[in-house]
Order: C-alpha cells, then structure tokens, then sequence
C-alpha cells in the first residue's frame, strides 16, 4: 500500500538549509513512524468502540496543533 508517508521528506533548518545528517534524519523517520503508528492505534480502536471517525481525526489534529515547541527562546 503506498502513501503520503512513503514519500521521504526533506527536512529544513529555519533558515531554509537542508538538514543533511543521515542520523538527524534517520530519528525523524523513526519519530514520524512510531507517531503514525501510535494515531492509527487511537483510530482503529476508537472505530471498533464506536466513536465516530471524523471527530477522532479531528481530536488527533487538534493535539498535533496544540504542541509547544519547549526550545523557543523565551521573552525574558
């Protein structure tokens, strides 16, 4: 089965730059994988309990979206 996530990403500094390190980007797929794995297991049983598929997907949007980055410099 292909899909979007069989694509490999390119990821970028801030500023623009390619991040070029093999195990940088060896941890991101590994992070990315072991994410969609851990959502799909929220989906799949969520739908076998009975809850409505649109709003799980609308819930796991919505922690993805409420993420804090905990490196941002702060205002002090």
């Amino acid at each position: 089965m292909s899909s979007s996530h069989d694509k490999p990403i390119i990821w970028r500094s801030p500023k623009g730059e390619v991040i070029a390190c093999v195990e940088k980007n060896k941890v991101m797929s590994e992070n990315l994988e072991e994410i969609r794995q851990v959502c799909q297991d929220a989906l799949d049983d969520a739908v076998l309990m009975g809850c409505d598929e649109q709003q799980v997907r609308s819930v796991l949007n919505g922690l993805i979206s409420d993420l804090i980055n905990s490196y941002a410099p702060s205002d002090e």
